[in-house]
């Protein structure tokens, strides 16, 4: 199957798919005597795995490490509940983040008065920091 069509079945843009051989996250297709690639279902099963990873937000490291998991029998699932683990954790930090600044703007928009005056809390944060939207 070709390039085309393996994006396709893995769901993944034909430049992810040649960007993951060129770092080495996926071996590279064998070649067609025309020098196409040449992608088998083995092949296509990985570029599913790792796209369904990256959709849970893992980093490519990451992914790197779950697909040499996957192929080894003898590994141990807390090698993999870890990793998976790690991922809820750094969630955790972006959702708590993302809450603050949420805050933090709904705070900022309150402060406004949203009127035809140029006097604007939230222009002030940005250009000034939180001393001069305070005052």
């Amino acid at each position: 199957m070709n390039i085309s069509q393996a994006a396709e079945q893995a769901e993944l843009p034909p430049k992810t798919i040649r960007y993951y051989e060129e770092i080495g996250l996926v071996s590279p297709a064998r070649r067609r005597d025309n020098g196409y690639r040449d992608y088998s279902e083995r092949e296509i099963h990985t570029l599913r795995f790792i796209a369904r990873a990256r959709g849970l937000g893992f980093p490519v490291e990451e992914c790197r490490a779950l697909v040499a998991l996957y192929g080894d029998t003898s590994r141990k699932s807390a090698d993999v509940k870890e990793i998976a683990l790690r991922r809820v954790a750094d969630i955790d930090r972006k959702m708590e983040e993302l809450q603050s600044m949420r805050a933090t703007l709904f705070d900022l928009a309150r402060k406004c008065q949203g009127d035809d005056r140029p006097d604007c809390p939230i222009l002030n944060e940005f250009a000034d920091g939180p001393e001069t939207a305070r005052d």
